[in-house]
């Protein structure tokens, strides 16, 4: 009896993977007389793009020239014509010409340092062989950029395990702001959850010290959003009408936990949308910059006392589709900072309760 191979259906990843995968040769067979050569697809590649598993392997390789062998039939799928946007299966075999056998492969992964290795691994909350949940420390970027060179991305080799795919970022959280993280194992893991994302089947709550008591204590900010440009090469999300040609439609639920006099609230947030910088544009917006936000708040968020002058925003927990199925629900406890804040300030940094169960989320 033929065995059948089965091929998941999966949406694209949420952030584009440029490579660092090792051991990619193991998976080529032999050239033939012509220099042609085969790739099998490893089962931790089932569901990927078969334009990203090129870019991933073949970064040299352009989009415009992978186009061009895929019309020739140069490249095949099975032995059969394939199209850029085909997804991959466990097991299938990939054409690959001369042409494209001779470029730059992936460079290597460079392995994290080992101090870099040994912090990833304590941040660790939960693991299972598809997710990977982080306490994210405030002050760490999520990924690379001008003149960042070390952030989460970077450490995840240290989380690999032995397994031929490094792990992945679902989604992103501001340098500043600490809390869950949630990393994918898998490229079928990171579809999943990026889809659950696209489809708003997560529940993200954040924490925040804000400046002054919100009125109403309870309530949904929809505001829309656009970025703007200001001296100094800053860049800022702004409120702005909704039809405008860039604005973003927003929207934030947000409750007070907790108050101190009239000086500070102790806020549990929920971004419906997901735009930059959101929930910090959005609380500056109705007069309640978080403490410690000087780029939406000025100085009128500035810390004082033995308040740290540091951003009091924390990715509390996080509830999401499981990739197998399930819920996923994991917290975070609070940064030393925020933690000092909230014994100062009275506040229980321990309580599980979930102020938005009963509610069903907003429409933007």
């Amino acid at each position: 009896m033929t065995s059948l191979r089965m091929c998941p259906a999966v949406s694209g990843d949420p952030i584009p993977i440029t490579g660092k995968v090792t051991n990619f040769e193991s998976s080529v067979n032999r050239m033939d007389g012509k220099g042609v050569t085969t790739a099998t697809i490893a089962e931790d590649e089932a569901g990927v793009r078969l334009d990203r598993w090129f870019r991933r392997h073949y970064p040299a390789l352009s989009h415009i020239q992978l186009e061009k062998l895929l019309r020739k039939g140069e490249v095949r799928l099975d032995g059969k014509r394939a199209k850029a946007s085909d997804r991959l299966c466990a097991g299938q075999s990939i054409r690959l010409p001369p042409q494209v056998r001779h470029l730059p492969p992936t460079p290597a992964a460079t392995s994290p340092k080992a101090q870099d290795a040994s912090l990833i691994r304590t941040l660790v909350l939960h693991a299972d062989d598809q997710v990977f949940v982080l306490n994210k420390p405030s002050g760490l970027a999520t990924q690379g950029g001008s003149g960042l060179t070390r952030h989460v991305d970077g450490m995840l080799d240290a989380l690999t395990e032995g397994r031929r795919q490094r792990p992945r970022l679902v989604h992103r959280l501001d340098r500043d702001t600490s809390g869950v993280l949630v990393v994918a194992r898998t490229v079928p893991a990171a579809a999943s959850l990026a889809e659950a994302l696209r489809r708003r089947d997560a529940n993200k709550i954040y924490w925040a010290l804000v400046t002054g008591i919100p009125k109403p204590q309870s309530g949904t900010i929809k505001l829309a959003l656009a970025k703007r440009s200001f001296s100094g090469g800053d860049e800022r999300m702004v409120p702005a009408e909704r039809d405008a040609d860039d604005a973003k439609a927003a929207v934030t639920d947000y409750r007070v936990l907790g108050v101190a006099g009239r000086s500070y609230a102790w806020l549990a947030v929920k971004p419906v949308t997901g735009r930059t910088h959101q929930i910090r544009a959005h609380l500056a917006a109705i007069g309640h910059p978080i403490v410690g936000d000087h780029k939406y708040g000025g100085a009128a968020a500035a810390g004082s006392g033995e308040i740290t002058d540091r951003l009091h925003l924390h990715a509390r927990s996080i509830d999401i589709a499981h990739p197998l199925g399930g819920r996923l629900k994991v917290a975070a406890p609070l940064p030393p900072h925020m933690m000092k804040t909230w014994q100062l300030l009275g506040f229980d940094p321990d309580t599980q309760s979930n102020p938005f169960a009963a509610r069903k989320p907003a429409s933007p």
